[in-house]
């Protein structure tokens, strides 16, 4: 089996370490951070660029908990707006980071993300809302679930959910942590 090992490994693609010259995917678009150790140490976005101040170990976990806190205000507005408008009851918004799906929604109305999708391209993201705002509706995945997220989303549903089969794992590559 080496040949068929030898082929896997080739397709792996390693992880991004995230630090002081390093770039990251934002809204779909790649975001470079400038450092300047006298720059104050909260980030700031300006012009495509994330300037992040302080000391340079700390680059990467400030970077994340920028970025995580960019993924909780953006989606928990998108999931409210959309619940809004359908007259839909939205109980809390949450962030976490699974490896396998992308969102989930309780019974009580509780709405959990993955903070990566702001990496994505913001049409995937908004799907993923839309998804997930439907199963406030509906609790299942059959054809009425299916048409109320093609009327809640703003865009072609099947491109988005195309875009994270063939894209969504290398959002997992980026290490905030240092390693």
């Amino acid at each position: 089996q080496q040949e068929w090992i030898a082929g896997q490994t080739a397709k792996a693609q390693l992880p991004v370490s995230i630090d002081a010259d390093s770039s990251f995917p934002y809204l779909g678009e790649m975001l470079s951070i400038q450092w300047d150790a006298a720059a104050p140490r909260a980030p700031v976005l300006d012009d495509g660029q994330l300037y992040i101040g302080g000391p340079q170990e700390t680059v990467g976990p400030r970077a994340q908990r920028w970025l995580k806190a960019q993924a909780l205000a953006v989606m928990t507005l998108e999931s409210q707006v959309l619940a809004r408008a359908a007259g839909l009851s939205l109980g809390r918004v949450s962030i976490g980071d699974p490896r396998s799906r992308w969102g989930s929604c309780t019974a009580e109305g509780d709405l959990r993300y993955s903070w990566r999708l702001i990496m994505a391209p913001s049409h995937v993201r908004r799907a993923t809302v839309a998804h997930e705002v439907a199963h406030l509706r509906h609790m299942d995945h059959s054809p009425a679930f299916h048409a109320f997220v093609d009327e809640l989303h703003d865009g072609d549903v099947s491109a988005a959910r195309h875009w994270l089969r063939t894209h969504g794992r290398d959002l997992h590559r980026y290490r905030f942590d240092g390693r």
